[in-house]
């Protein structure tokens, strides 16, 4: 099943069919008991996934990924408590605009069942949602920022595997490990849709999990440096800059449209997202203290934990870990934008997955290009989080439900508009106006600043960007 079917109807057919198949019987019209298929015990464990469960497995596995790696160097431009604190408050503000985001799809879904206008396998999306509820000229806006986010987010993951794993092996340069990491994300658009992906999340949940208790572990057993020192904030250009990368950080819910309609019951995603928010703190805030407390003030010199801790086996083993993570992190955030590229190439509603998935090449060669020519990504994350993240996942959601508040355009939310609407209202503006402020104001600043120092350092399709000179 695709979006559309599980995520805009009320759920209880669906729900019935898969409490069948999970409990590993099917129902004859005369009353018989047969025994499960290999098809239905594969499809109710691993591949038919719509459940709570599964949307927080999805919302870990996209939540944090490399940049657990880069959090201790976050730590050494802000201090501990600053950097806790900004975790706490971008986590929060991160659940508030995903309670909002399923009012919209709430609305959307209602409204589109009730008219017809989108077909019934149409697969709602985030900018689609934002268009419905709160105008189109908004939606636009969600679609610009949003796609151009999730292309660089893919970006990402590419240019983070080759610098991974040149840690392990330096024979090869970066540029020559993307070669081999671009042709391997190929194959990524055979799969059919989130509604597919427990497997893979529960792979991504295990990465991060292993490689987080690793450095926590390292960190504690290594013992401080000599001379170690925790200055904290040395500048305001290194503390906004630190700010901006944990808001990107906790920026992934550009997605949570789309892992809605993978879900039987779409309201109940903002409970799966809350504890993914919780378990995000298990996992980013022990190891970001640990390595710090260990190496402290040398982190400014290294953004990547994985520079600072020393060789050893299971180092070598997270390393690993860390890559299937990144490929994992590169399936959830390119799913939305073969869905949006299927619907402009008119492939969307196809029955044919084969003409789906050759339409989706061309997203994935348009990645690995970019991959490819601008290997210093590292150094622009804060901008990407100032620039592009600040307003598609926190300031475009609350100034839409401020219109659609206004404007009396969420009939689902009526109980809850009535009851808490001017405090759900305030609290939309608070969250718009500091993420505008520290967020895209300071934090494009200083990330700006810091882009500019660098920039003499940068080269298009580097061979090997920031790596030691070999004697």
């Amino acid at each position: 099943m695709e979006g559309k079917e599980m995520g805009n109807s009320d759920g209880v057919g669906e729900k019935r069919n898969h409490d069948v198949v999970e409990k590993g019987v099917e129902v004859t019209n005369k009353g018989a008991v047969e025994k499960p298929s290999v098809r239905d015990v594969w499809n109710a464990l691993i591949w038919h996934g719509g459940s709570v469960y599964d949307a927080w497995l999805n919302a870990v596995a996209a939540q944090v990924g490399s940049l657990i790696l880069t959090l201790p160097y976050t730590f050494a431009q802000m201090g501990y408590w600053f950097g806790v604190g900004s975790q706490f408050l971008y986590g929060a503000f991160g659940c508030w605009t995903v309670y909002i985001l399923g009012l919209f799809h709430a609305e959307a879904s209602q409204r589109t069942r009730a008219t017809g206008i989108i077909h019934q396998k149409h697969v709602l999306q985030y900018h689609e949602v934002i268009s419905i509820v709160a105008g189109k000229a908004l939606g636009n806006v969600v679609l610009a920022f949003n796609m151009t986010a999730l292309t660089f987010a893919c970006v990402l993951q590419l240019i983070a595997c080759s610098s991974h794993i040149y840690y392990m092996n330096s024979n090869w340069n970066k540029r020559e490990w993307l070669y081999l990491f671009g042709a391997l994300a190929l194959p990524t658009v055979l799969l059919p849709s989130v509604h597919n992906f427990r497997l893979i999340s529960f792979l991504g949940i295990a990465t991060t999990s292993i490689t987080s208790a690793y450095m926590t572990v390292a960190g504690i057993q290594h013992g401080q440096i000599g001379d170690v020192s925790h200055q904290g904030p040395k500048s305001m250009i290194d503390f906004f800059t630190g700010s901006t990368n944990i808001l990107f950080s906790f920026g992934s819910h550009g997605l949570c449209i789309e892992l809605m309609e993978a879900m039987w019951k779409p309201r109940n995603y903002k409970y799966a997202y809350i504890c993914a928010v919780l378990y995000t703190y298990f996992l980013t805030i022990p190891n970001s203290v640990s390595v710090y407390w260990a190496y402290g003030d040398i982190l400014l010199h290294r953004s990547n934990a994985f520079g600072v801790l020393p060789p050893s086996k299971m180092k070598n083993v997270c390393i690993i870990a860390m890559i299937l993570h990144q490929y994992v992190a590169f399936l959830l955030n390119v799913n939305p934008l073969f869905l949006a590229w299927e619907k402009l190439v008119s492939v969307h509603l196809s029955r044919r997955f084969m003409l789906k998935a050759l339409a989706r090449v061309p997203v994935v060669l348009v990645i690995w290009f970019f991959a490819l020519a601008i290997p210093f990504f590292g150094p622009i994350n804060s901008i990407m989080g100032a620039f592009l993240i600040s307003f598609s996942v926190y300031i475009i959601p609350s100034v839409a439900f401020m219109r659609a508040y206004s404007k009396k355009q969420l009939k689902t939310a009526e109980k809850d508009i009535a009851k808490y609407g001017q405090l759900m209202y305030w609290m939309s503006v608070f969250v718009a106006v500091w993420v505008f402020i520290f967020g895209f104001g300071f934090g494009g600043w200083a990330s700006a600043t810091n882009f500019i120092r660098q920039i003499q350092s940068f080269g298009f399709f580097d061979k090997c960007y920031q790596c030691p000179t070999k004697k």
